[in-house]
């Protein structure tokens, strides 16, 4: 159920790495068919684009939008401040199981599923261990309630969890203090970018479903490789930006079902596999692994898939050197 990265993929956005991230023309992966994405990957790492198409129109109009860039000029911090407002003003409901995050309780056990693996697998640890993760450092970037973090901590693995929503970090301190398993997470309302300044450094990073919330992409991957020890672990999932992520996870869920608050998710901020692996590519990290997560409304469970047109996460490895930039 998991979908390894070929070497020639590596290569190909290895090639392409003097491009910049905002100018690549990719195709729409919901386009084609699952089982040639690879090869599409392949074929379109290094193409480049000088134009961008018109902007998306709002929901429920099928969206057009622009590809995101995660180029540009450097800024002081990827934060999103009208992203931090929207999810601190729900932050009461992390732990509701049956509130606004309820999409994210069910996919958690898929989600830790897939964390579990590969981490396992890369460090060399025994899957079947009741701590399989004791002695790795982690960090949860854009960690919300803690519902990652907190599992985590029960795998053994000491824990920073970071969130920009002061709201969201007490929130999660309280849950978590109420575990003698889970009381040692250190919380920290702080951003990936501060945690650099630190000169902190982690065996695995993980940071999900936030990346199409913060203001340059690009800039958030440099940060989660610059967080990770070189051969550490990096994970990150999101929505890919397909014309199926829009009518499930955007009106399907958010305008029909009210799964989630409307206006949630914009379809021009979602990101494409490929994009997302070129980013990591370009911050020193060779993306390993990739795999779907697809809802079965008729069970109510989530499952891991090779169908990453919807929900998809991403497993990479830091390189152990990080090529050296020429400073003028």
């Amino acid at each position: 159920m998991l979908r390894r990265v070929p070497p020639s993929l590596r290569r190909a956005l290895l090639s392409s790495a003097s491009t910049h991230y905002g100018g690549a023309q990719i195709p729409n992966p919901s386009h084609y068919p699952s089982q040639t994405i690879l090869p599409q990957w392949r074929r379109h790492a290094s193409v480049a684009s000088s134009s961008a198409p018109p902007q998306s129109p709002p929901p429920p109009s099928p969206p057009r939008g622009p590809s995101r860039s995660g180029g540009g000029g450097r800024t002081v911090s990827s934060l999103n401040p009208a992203e931090v407002a929207k999810f601190a003003a729900i932050a009461e409901t992390w732990w509701d199981a049956n509130g606004p995050f309820k999409p994210l309780h069910l996919m958690n056990p898929t989600r830790l599923s897939f964390i579990r693996s590969t981490l396992c697998r890369h460090f060399r640890r025994d899957p079947y261990s009741s701590k399989p993760l004791e002695g790795l450092k982690v960090v949860d970037v854009g960690c919300g309630g803690g519902i990652l973090s907190e599992p985590l901590a029960r795998m053994g693995a000491t824990v920073t969890a970071i969130d920009a929503a002061d709201k969201n970090i007490k929130i999660a301190s309280i849950h978590a203090a109420s575990d003698p398993t889970t009381a040692s997470i250190e919380y920290c309302c702080t951003t990936a970018e501060a945690l650099v300044k630190e000169k902190r450094l982690f065996d695995a990073v993980i940071s999900l479903e936030v990346i199409e919330h913060v203001a340059n992409p690009l800039e958030f991957c440099e940060s989660l490789s610059a967080l990770t020890i070189p051969n550490g672990a990096t994970l990150v999932s999101t929505i890919n930006r397909s014309m199926r992520a829009y009518t499930t996870a955007i009106v399907a869920a958010e305008y029909i079902l009210r799964w989630l608050p409307r206006g949630t998710h914009e379809w021009s901020k979602l990101v494409t596999p490929e994009e997302l692996s070129l980013m990591l590519q370009k911050a020193a990290v060779s993306v390993e692994e990739m795999a779907g997560f697809v809802y079965n409304p008729l069970s109510g469970e989530w499952s891991l898939s090779d169908d990453i047109s919807v929900n998809y996460i991403a497993f990479g490895v830091k390189k152990s050197e990080t090529p050296s930039t020429n400073c003028t």
